[in-house]
């Protein structure tokens, strides 16, 4: 037996009490709130579950066996515990003192199936202009933000996008935990590392970015923009770097500018705010957001360009190409992700990377609309 496989072994009897949701392929996370508490989230609604731990040092010994399969150690001083499973899963596990009735645990599992953008038209999540539309942008080395809440499916969009990135590129992925499952011949994958026992040995997502530009990269991909990181990033994307992709917590494409740029913020580099602002303008060229809705479908609900930075009106210069429709039929709620008519500023993007714009880009004279329902959108006013 393969060492893979006797951890996975091991792993398995001590999750015992919910090794059967495990297996189960509709499941897509399991959350141990102490030993005798189990939920799980199917279909993107939460069920409470009969599964029981034998004890509190069952959950712990549990935990504690995951830990020495990816090499990290909890304790009292260290209560906190991120890794995978061998199968892929991610793990997040917070012990006491951190936790009142703990240990609480939260396995997220990812389909095992290839998720394409065909997949996601068949379920609904985007229309069939809405993907032509981001297959265009990808296609043509447009750098795309993926927004989204906790749980939306930002991950599962990104590696869908993947696979119309054009064969023979080289793409680099920089993740802080390992989720993302990109499709492609030629793909490198880089992982953050935290200090070790002793305050040594970390390795941030900035180390590995300002390593990534030196790899000849012909695409760098962020799993989620977290930090300081942001600033490194949206300059890559201003100098030369294009088809970059990264995943980031808003709730709207307005959001997603303005948390990014708190992001830069937090950066050591110093710089001034509105020159920070007109960079960030010019490097993200386009924000998908996706939302999980009240009935738990992941759905794409905005497909937005940005214009760049007025520094006239302190604004960031937003138009959404593509908006979630809603509608009642009968006691159902039925949405469409539908084109406003705005008219894209990237088809001539398009046209030098031998793409051919989809309709929908190419506007409708006297449509356009954007998020609040009026002409051509510039977005509210930030940090002013």
């Amino acid at each position: 037996m393969t060492d893979r496989a006797f951890y996975m072994e091991s792993l398995l009897a001590f999750l015992a009490p919910v090794r059967a949701y495990l297996d189960d392929p509709t499941v897509s996370e399991i959350m141990i709130n102490g030993p005798f508490e189990v939920f799980i989230e199917r279909h993107g609604k939460l069920e409470l579950t009969p599964a029981r731990f034998a004890s509190r040092e069952a959950l712990l010994a549990a935990v504690r066996n995951l830990s020495q399969y990816v090499g990290k150690i909890v304790s009292d001083d260290q209560p906190i515990l991120e890794g995978h499973l061998p199968d892929g899963s991610r793990v997040e596990a917070i012990l006491p003192p951190a936790s009142h009735g703990g240990p609480h645990v939260s396995i997220r599992r990812f389909s095992r199936d290839t998720l394409t953008l065909n997949k996601l038209l068949e379920l609904g999540s985007i229309s069939r202009a809405g993907s032509l539309a981001v297959r265009a942008y990808v296609q043509s080395k447009i750098n795309v933000l993926i927004a989204g809440g906790t749980g939306t499916g930002k991950t599962s969009l990104l590696n869908a996008l993947s696979g119309v990135i054009p064969h023979g590129e080289r793409v680099i992925v920089i993740e802080d935990t390992r989720e993302v499952q990109l499709q492609g011949e030629h793909v490198v994958c880089l992982e953050a590392r935290p200090a070790g026992p002793k305050g040594n040995g970390a390795i941030t997502m900035r180390d590995l970015f300002r390593a990534s530009l030196r790899m000849r990269p012909d695409r760098v991909i962020v799993g989620e923009v977290r930090g300081g990181e942001a600033l490194e990033i949206v300059q890559a994307m201003t100098s030369g770097h294009g088809g970059c992709m990264a995943t980031l917590h808003a709730a709207t494409p307005l959001d997603a500018l303005s948390r990014l740029e708190t992001m830069c913020m937090m950066s050591d580099v110093h710089m001034p705010l509105e020159a920070m602002r007109t960079q960030i303008g010019s490097a993200i060229q386009v924000i998908v957001q996706v939302s999980r809705l009240d009935d738990g479908t992941r759905k794409v609900t905005h497909v937005s360009e940005v214009g760049g930075y007025d520094e006239a009106s302190s604004r960031y210069v937003v138009t959404d190409l593509f908006r979630r429709r809603f509608a009642r039929s009968g006691a159902e709620v039925v949405s469409e992700l539908a084109p406003t008519g705005a008219r894209s500023a990237f088809t001539q993007q398009l046209v030098q990377h031998g793409v051919v714009p989809p309709p929908e880009l190419l506007g409708a004279a006297g449509t356009r609309t954007n998020a609040s329902g009026g002409g051509p959108r510039i977005a509210r006013r930030v940090g002013s």
